[in-house]
């Protein structure tokens, strides 16, 4: 299925819904089930994607939880913050859970759902880093001061949300980000990123 501005090209499936032919997509098919699914690097086209998906789901069904799979190498800071901003705006509880891996600014996403619905696969690997300017970086020494400075502030704010929603102080927080650091699924229940490891549905509480 070819979509305008599509990454890559999606399988299709036909079922049948009494009588009525419905050919989808395994994104439609999720969606469906209220799940929506992060599995590329977060960017401002990814983090709209999300968006649009929770706030979709929060109207269609303000009472039912949201779950976000999160797939993610990482990503933009900002667009992290867009897609962060907006699971606290929407009145769902929003679920979270790493599958493969969560890198950075992912790993803030997996940390910010909802205290008690944050999950990892027992073959997760979870790594914090800090935010990181792209690569080429130029400008006049006046420009790159101002991007230093909101390098700076970046950093400031991931670290506080890190405090906010894993319990750690604020020292050990900043200690954890000062150089990369690769947690497998036990390390993230450790360090409060997640409330729990499933290895299969049915171990989930309260799964459906």
């Amino acid at each position: 299925m070819t979509r305008p501005n599509a990454r890559y090209v999606l399988p299709e499936f036909t079922e049948r819904d009494g009588g009525v032919r419905r050919t989808l997509d395994p994104y439609a098919k999720l969606f469906e089930h209220r799940i929506v699914l992060l599995g590329t690097p977060l960017d401002d086209t990814a983090a709209t994607d999300v968006i649009a998906q929770l706030m979709q789901l929060e109207h269609a069904a303000p009472d039912r939880d949201i779950t976000l799979y999160l797939n993610c190498p990482g990503g933009d800071f900002h667009a992290m913050t867009a897609v962060y901003d907006t699971m606290r705006y929407v009145g769902c509880d929003v679920e979270t859970y790493c599958l493969g891996q969560t890198v950075s600014v992912a790993a803030v996403l997996l940390a910010a759902g909802t205290p008690g619905k944050r999950f990892a696969l027992p073959g997760s690997r979870v790594v914090l880093r800090q935010p990181e300017l792209a690569e080429p970086i130029q400008g006049q020494p006046s420009d790159l001061a101002i991007k230093a400075a909101e390098l700076v502030r970046a950093r400031e704010l991931m670290e506080e949300l890190l405090v906010r929603h894993t319990g750690r102080d604020a020292a050990t927080v900043h200690a954890d980000l000062e150089r990369e650091r690769v947690l497998d699924a036990t390390g993230a229940l450790e360090h409060g990123l997640v409330d729990g490891i499933v290895g299969a549905r049915e171990n989930v509480p309260g799964a459906r």
